[in-house]
């Protein structure tokens, strides 16, 4: 191998590479399954010697990371919470969100804004004959954060799928300052494909209507987007595409039944364009050097210039509530933060651009709340510290299981009845009751 002595050159144990974090540092994490294991370990070991750490992440997934459970000497940046995060958060950690247009993460990281890494650790694959390191099922702005700092580190794992570009997929080795061999460590998780309910199923009904053939399909995870995915599988669709921020299981489902092939897309056709990856072990095996599969970085998948480009986009996401102003909540409960916006906000606008797209934001119309009560997901207003994630003059489609409700050139009173129409029949009256007092129903509107 050409690069053999340079790799034993920078080949390193995860304790000396984690000396290069000085107190006051910014320390950049590879965001999803690329972050680090032996490295956040070694780090966390230095904990005492170590204050006012910035650890920048996104999405945390299993294992815990240790450094997240040093609050004194490191505080965790969580730039699209998960639900590790969340449980994270209810400890006595030093947990912290941060807002950001996904879309937009890369150039603020190129411009150095806001918090800016010295150091840069990410899990990555074996590095191959020509000296690169694939970067696997999480490109995302990981090559730019590797590229700005003064330090970087690799932490290799074999566990990992070869994850074909698209662009920037992977790092050099010269630019590389160190190596960990990280092959005993866990490979990526494993997330359990979450079976959709009755009120899953009822939403992709009524989503799949509204798909034709040759459309393109951006999904998120969760019963939902499942639920769409195998009714796309099942359905006479033809020439589906596919191009999204995360690959989840669903896409296996579509293109393995000969649904989704990218025969009618715009650009990256016959490929499924993504950013990066978390689902099954049967979705990560299918990733693995797969040449239908294309790995973008985020300023290319989530740019709603590039998403709009495509005829009939159909963007699908999961959202917690709205109120009857149309406004929409996708990341909080009160004061607690519950998720992250992600790319919600580049696929609403970007799909709305698109020549015949669509944007579906999708709830159950109720929730159980920690005692067991039952909950309505449409509101009157947002109680305080609930954050507004899409403001209603770009809401297209809002879809629970009782209907889809579509709100664009509709004034306030039509958009409180539509709302009113896709809400629990249990709440139905009192919601009503609310939009009178709100000044935003007419005696005309219809009794429901």
């Amino acid at each position: 191998m050409a690069y053999e002595a340079e790799y034993k050159q920078k080949l390193v144990s995860a304790e000396e590479a984690a000396k290069v974090v000085n107190s006051g540092d910014a320390v950049a994490y590879g965001f999803f399954n690329g972050k680090p294991i032996a490295f956040d370990r070694a780090l966390a070991a230095r904990h005492e010697e170590l204050s006012e750490v910035i650890i920048i992440t996104a999405v945390t997934t299993p294992p815990v990371p240790e450094v997240a459970q040093k609050p004194d000497s490191f505080i965790y940046v969580d730039l699209q919470y998960s639900k590790l995060t969340r449980l994270l958060k209810l400890g006595p950690n030093s947990v912290y969100y941060c807002p950001v247009l996904y879309h937009m993460s890369p150039k603020i990281f190129r411009g150095h804004i806001g918090v800016s890494p010295r150091v840069t650790a990410a899990r990555v694959c074996p590095m191959d004959e020509h000296g690169w390191f694939n970067l696997g099922p999480q490109n995302s702005e990981t090559r730019v954060k590797l590229a700005v700092a003064e330090k970087t580190v690799v932490e290799v794992s074999d566990k990992l799928p070869v994850c074909l570009g698209g662009a920037e997929e992977a790092i050099h080795i010269s630019e590389v300052d160190y190596i960990i061999d990280g092959r005993a460590e866990e490979g990526p998780f494993n997330a359990p494909e979450a079976e959709p309910s009755p009120e899953d199923k009822a939403i992709a009904g009524h989503i799949l209507k509204h798909i034709v053939d040759g459309a393109t399909v951006q999904l998120g995870i969760g019963g939902m987007p499942s639920a769409v995915g195998k009714l796309i599988a099942d359905s006479d669709l033809k020439n589906l595409g596919g191009h999204t921020e995360m690959f989840v299981p669903s896409y296996v489902d579509m293109i393995e039944s000969g649904r989704m092939n990218g025969a009618m897309k715009e650009f990256d056709r016959y490929r499924v364009a993504y950013t990066f990856a978390i689902g099954s072990q049967r979705m990560y095996d299918f990733m693995h050097n797969n040449p239908g599969l294309a790995s973008y970085n985020v300023e290319y998948t989530n740019d709603p210039r590039r998403i709009g480009a495509m005829k009939n986009f159909i963007s699908i996401c999961n959202i917690v509530e709205a109120d009857l102003f149309n406004q929409v909540n996708a990341e909080s409960t009160g004061y607690h933060q519950i998720s992250g916006n992600g790319g919600l906000w580049d696929f609403v606008l970007g799909s709305q651009w698109s020549e015949g797209g669509k944007s579906f934001l999708c709830m159950t119309s109720t929730r159980k709340d920690s005692k067991g009560n039952v909950i309505s997901r449409i509101v009157p207003t947002f109680k305080p510290g609930s954050v507004v994630t899409v403001p209603r003059q770009m809401v297209d489609y809002i879809v629970t299981e009782y209907g889809a409700a579509r709100m664009p050139g509709m004034p306030t009173w039509m958009r409180a009845e539509g709302m009113i129409n896709i809400a629990h029949p249990d709440f139905r009256e009192d919601l009503i009751k609310e939009a009178e007092k709100m000044g935003i129903w007419r005696q005309s509107n219809k009794r429901l």
